[in-house]
């Protein structure tokens, strides 16, 4: 390893954790979501069954009839119904994670909904990916056909929401999307919304810059081995796993030079990696150094292994790998970064040359896509912005796994397919994947209600409002919404030939 040149700063970063630790810990990964067949046949699947009054499995809230069931494709679906049913079905979209029948978040969101009257119900998707998204929405629908058969509870409910977060939170969009009839509104949270096609591009372009400029050996700068860490086409999860660490070894290695992290900055705007990953407050706007090394903690602690891990299962549902970078123009990319000033300042500090490191990138390009296994993600986890009932979304402003320009791709999509009005987007000042409290969750659902019983969003979505309706709810400390947009989403391809009527921005207050 080079001894630490000019300006070091001593770093001490943790070593990441496994993918597999990462999944337990996080049940979502920001990824996306499929779909079959989205009519509802076949949603009969086995009998319902339903646990006796008073035995209701652990942690379940109180005074709520639990059922579950099967769908003819294998899927689990699972339901809670309170006593006091309000006539709201709540249908809900896990994350990426074991496939298991999930009808909430958490338990705190779970009985804190079931207390005012609704009644929960979800799937476990069927398919033998984590990455259940070629089948999820049908299940989905499915289960939502299947509850309403089988619990007579619920069979004429006066209103059905989708809800859902992480991958779950796609899925809950694309619901939304081809809802008409079945449900009457959506709230999508922390999901991955500009689509799976851009965000595996985006996280792999960081990955192959990673490679690039702190693996290669050929910058001198990072006490790399020169040997290229695989990035895409895995056999298995070991294997993506150990380049999930590898890559993050990397980074860390990186800290300990001045070049080291000026680099990390360029991976990480590439990657649309937020500044903001530990402590009570960002760093402030123009302290460089410090939202590097907020980054590249994001990165190393649970970015690239978590989402190197799941890797595989996503190639291995979708067919093949999907990252092709063959044509792409890395310093047009990078000018869309709201972090171009500070990967600026940082390699003049290093005395790098930016537009050398960015060339090479560009020149080097020449990796290439499975074109079914494209075709078949673009099918089935690209919104296409229509909406057939009202859509409002969720995310924290600094978000590890699935950073929040994703909303700010989503919402260019939605407007120009004509569905802007039927879209509103919040944030909650934190970092974390989806590190929403049941406050957040009762204060969204609230503007969502809002919007469905008055045809108008009004003011509901304020933060102002959405703050006050979490305090009124009563359900412990929240992080707080607040007035913000997300900056735009880096890596998207063919941007120029797009329309765009945003530039990158970061509004919140420092």
């Amino acid at each position: 390893m080079t001894s630490p040149g000019p300006g070091h700063r001593a770093r001490r970063i943790r070593r990441p954790r496994t993918a597999t630790a990462v999944l337990g810990c996080c049940t979502a990964l920001a990824v996306t979501a499929g779909c079959g067949s989205s009519d509802g046949a076949g949603a009969g699947g086995a009998d319902a069954t339903q646990a006796s009054h008073g035995a209701t499995p652990t942690g379940q809230a109180a005074h709520a009839e639990h059922y579950t069931g099967e769908l003819a494709d294998g899927a689990q679906w699972i339901a809670d119904v309170p006593q006091d049913f309000n006539g709201t079905l709540m249908l809900f979209s896990h994350g990426f994670g074991p496939l298991q029948a999930r009808n909430a978040p958490d338990p705190k969101t779970r009985d804190a909904l079931l207390k005012r009257g609704y009644a929960l119900i979800g799937s476990s998707y069927s398919g033998s990916s984590l990455w259940a998204l070629n089948v999820a929405v049908k299940d989905q629908f499915d289960t939502l056909s299947a509850v309403r058969k089988k619990v007579g509870a619920v069979r004429e409910p006066k209103r059905t929401l989708a809800w859902g977060e992480s991958m779950g939170g796609l899925i809950n969009a694309l619901v939304a999307q081809r809802g008409r009839g079945r449900v009457d509104g959506a709230l999508s949270a922390c999901g991955i919304l500009a689509g799976g096609i851009g965000f595996n591009e985006y996280q792999t372009d960081g990955d192959y810059a990673i490679n690039q400029l702190l693996v290669s050996g050929s910058s001198g700068s990072s006490g790399g081995t020169g040997k290229q860490i695989k990035v895409s086409g895995f056999s298995s999860d070991e294997e993506a796993t150990a380049s999930g660490k590898a890559l993050a070894d990397a980074v860390r290695r990186a800290q300990s030079t001045v070049r080291g992290r000026a680099r990390t900055a360029l991976v990480a705007a590439l990657r649309n990696q937020p500044n903001w990953s530990s402590g009570r407050q960002p760093p402030t706007v123009h302290d460089y150094e410090a939202r590097e090394e907020q980054q590249a903690e994001g990165l190393v602690r649970m970015s690239l292994p978590f989402t190197l891990g799941a890797r595989y299962q996503v190639e291995k549902a979708q067919g093949g790998p999907l990252y092709s970078n063959v044509g792409v123009d890395y310093a047009r990319l990078l000018r869309h970064s709201r972090d171009l000033p500070q990967v600026r300042a940082l390699y003049k500090k290093a005395g790098l040359d930016l537009d050398q490191d960015l060339a090479k990138l560009t020149r080097n390009a020449h990796t290439e896509a499975d074109p079914d296994a494209v075709r078949n993600m673009e099918r089935t986890a690209v919104p296409s912005g229509h909406l057939a009932v009202p859509n409002l979304t969720l995310h924290t402003t600094d978000d590890p796994l699935n950073p929040a320009p994703q909303e700010s791709e989503y919402a260019r999509t939605v407007r120009s397919a004509g569905d802007g009005s039927m879209l509103r987007q919040t944030y909650v000042h934190a970092t974390g994947h989806c590190t929403f409290r049941p406050g957040n969750w009762l204060a969204a659902l609230n503007a969502l209600e809002h919007r469905l019983d008055s045809g108008s969003w009004g003011s509901a979505t304020e933060p102002q409002k959405l703050n006050q309706a979490a305090k009124e709810a009563g359900e412990g400390n929240y992080p707080a919404f607040l007035r913000y947009t997300a900056p735009e989403l880096v890596g998207v391809r063919g941007r120029e030939t797009k329309a765009h009527d945003t530039r990158a921005h970061d509004t919140r207050a420092h």
